[in-house]
This record gives structure tokens, C-alpha cells and sequence, in this order.
């Protein structure tokens, strides 16, 4: 039962969007290593852009500077 973990930056990604992820990973894995999707979990984490860090740097900071 493969588990996938995506982490995103929570920043207006559609449903739609989050949707089609889920269904391409599951796809993936059912094409390259012969997984299940029935068994195939895919879990997605948006976490806010204070709480992500690059470089030392909040994401919040260097989106601000670009």
C-alpha cells in the first residue's frame, strides 16, 4: 500500500487542481511500479507560506521581494 505525501504552500490551489495531483501520482505509481490504486493513499498538506522556509527565509518573505 504505497503512502504519498505532498507538501504544498497553501496559496489558492483549486480543488480541481488537487484532484488531478491525486489522480497523476496514482497513476504513476500504478505505471512505473505496478501499485494498486485501490491502495494507493495520497495525502496533501498545504502549509502557510510563514510556516515554509528556503534559505533561511519565510516564503512569505521572499515571495514579498520578488
Amino acid at each position: 500500500m504505497p503512502y504519498v505525501n505532498i507538501k504544498i504552500t497553501k496559496d489558492g490551489v483549486s480543488k480541481e487542481k488537487k484532484a488531478e495531483l491525486i489522480k497523476g501520482v496514482t497513476e504513476l505509481l500504478r505505471d512505473l511500479l505496478g501499485k494498486n490504486p485501490a491502495t494507493t493513499v495520497v495525502v496533501i498538506d498545504e502549509v502557510e507560506t510563514d510556516n515554509w522556509g528556503i534559505g533561511g527565509e519565510q516564503v512569505t518573505e521572499i515571495r514579498k521581494k520578488s
